[in-house]
Formats: C-alpha cells, structure tokens, sequence
C-alpha cells in the first residue's frame, strides 16, 4: 500500500506535459500539539487557477485526534509528627536521674498541640486553676455569682498560692467529689482528686492538664465567658516571687500562670508544675504545661522546668 507521504511525493512532482510553478507556504498548524502538517498550493501557470493538495487540506487522522491531558495525581503534604519534634527537642534537656519530666504544648492560633510522657503526677498547687475552675462551673449550674467570701479566697488562693484559701473552696465544692465531677464535665480523663484534704495530691497527667487550659482560655468550653475571663485575670496577676515556669517562654510579659511545688516528705524530693498561656516571640499564643518530679531542690526543678516549656514551645514557634 502507499505510504501518505509517497502520495504526497508523487502528485507534487510536475507532469511533463503542464509544467506548474509550486509554492510551498511555510506554515505549519499545531492542532492538540501536533504538526497538521505543511500545505502546498498548486499555481497553474496556463490559467492561474489555484488548487489545494488534499494531502494538505485533510491530515491524517493521527495528526487531528485531540490529546489528552496528562492526569496529575494531587501530592500528599506529610503530616508533621509535632510529638516527635516533641521528643527530639527534649532530648536536649537535660533530665537529673532521679527527676522526671512531662510536657504538652497547643498552638492556639493552628490548633496543633504536642505531649511529651504520659505518666501522672502529683498536682501540687495547680490544682487550684482546677479548684476554682469547679467553683465557677457550680455557679454557673446554680445561676449565681460567687459570694464575696468566695472570690476573697479565690484570689488568694490563684495569686498567692494560700493554701489556707484553697482548702476552704476545696470543701465549698465537695473536695475530690466535686473536682472530680466537674472535670468529667471539662474533658479530663486522667485526673483523680486527692484524698480527704489531700488536694495537693490530686494525681493529673500533661494532656489533661492541658484539656484544663483550653476550658480557661478556649471559646468552646463548659466556663462562661465572664468565668473564663476573671480566672484568667487571676493567672496573669501572680505574686512576683512566682514568676517563673512557662512565663520562660513568653516574649515579655504576656503570660498568665499558676505554679505549683512541693517537698515530698518520704524522700525529700520535690514535686514542681507550671500551667499556663504564653505569647512567644512568634507573636502566636500557647497553652503550656510541664510537670516533673524527684527534683533536688526546688530550684533545680524550676529549672528543668524552665528548659521544658522552652523545648515545647520551640516546636512550633522555632
């Protein structure tokens, strides 16, 4: 069979017996991103008459058939492991033998949050964010503001750390009982109140502690607004010789906290937790919170942890 292109060789070639003048137009179409191919217009000399070679003004069917596009599957973004960034970071913390150490962290501007141990600990005196957290939620179910007795020892209790302050609005809301109900309500799932009057040995983990902040400072939370808004004024007017613990992280001053420590009597060790929100040098707000254990002093346990609210916001803020 002959091949187009010797058709289109052979009917360009001149015939002997009319000589014909060709005129090759140097064009070439791009249909569907093909070549259609370059037409020939054929000048008769005797009459002038122009004629167009069908080779020309029909290309192949190969040269017309539309190509299609080139499907692009969508490349999947990896998600970033924030705990092992976690981890990685901590790794560079340094850790006393006989200490140890848990922290979680939660960007409130994205949302993502890191946990660095899961094991519980004792509360000490932050528990008393939890304490008058309970206090504010019995309120809200008894449609009723706190009586002045009630908010004399809350302020105390959350800028001075009384202890005295915390034992009384301890009974007020039923000691374990009613910490525990009210946490059941907030999201804790890990979190057991201390036995009798034993609120300081409230047994709590990272991640629940962390569940506690964002009822403080989150919108979707079982606290009114107004109740968010004056325990959160409380956390941001500490006494001065508190101000240590997450506030390491925040750029300034913009910080609202609650620590809590305390020499366990068995072994001489210190217990030593901050809770809170810092506003790093990023600009972003973060839900902080580090717990440790087995301390020396108190001292070293402030710094260890220091450096673990330092480690756990620099996974987001860098």
């Amino acid at each position: 069979m002959e091949s187009p292109r010797a058709r289109r060789s052979r009917r360009a070639r001149p015939s002997r017996r009319r000589p014909l003048m060709y005129t090759a137009l140097a064009s070439v179409a791009i249909v569907g991103g093909t070549a259609a191919g370059t037409a020939y217009v054929k000048a008769h000399a005797h009459s002038g008459a122009e004629t167009v070679s069908s080779a020309a003004t029909s290309p192949s069917p190969a040269a017309t058939a539309p190509v299609e596009e080139a499907s692009v599957e969508p490349v999947a973004v990896p998600a970033v492991d924030h705990d092992a960034l976690l981890a990685d970071a901590m790794d560079k913390v340094t850790v006393p033998d006989d200490a140890d150490v848990s922290v979680a962290v939660l960007d409130l501007d994205s949302g993502d949050s890191a946990t660095y141990g899961d094991a519980a600990f004792d509360t000490a005196s932050i528990v008393k964010v939890d304490i008058l957290a309970a206090l504010l939620l019995q309120a809200q179910d008894e449609d009723r503001s706190l009586t002045a007795a009630e908010k004399s020892y809350a302020t105390t209790m959350i800028e001075n750390s009384d202890n005295a302050s915390a034992s009384a609005l301890w009974r007020i809301i039923g000691k374990a009982a009613g910490l525990d109900a009210a946490n059941e309500r907030f999201g804790l799932t890990d979190t057991e109140g201390g036995d009798g009057m034993l609120w300081g040995l409230t047994q709590t983990t990272a991640a629940d502690q962390l569940t506690l902040l964002q009822q403080v400072f989150g919108d979707d939370s079982k606290l009114s607004k107004s109740s968010r808004k004056y325990l959160q004024g409380l956390m941001g007017q500490i006494a001065t010789d508190q101000h240590w613990g997450v506030s390491a992280a925040a750029d300034g001053s913009a910080w609202a906290l609650k620590n809590g420590w305390l020499p366990r009597s068995t072994t001489g060790l210190w217990d030593i937790n901050s809770i809170g929100r810092v506003t790093a040098s990023d600009g972003n707000d973060y839900l902080v919170v580090a717990l440790s254990n087995g301390n020396a002093t108190k001292e070293k346990g402030i710094s260890l942890v220091e450096s673990a609210v330092r480690a756990a916001v620099s996974v987001f803020a860098g």
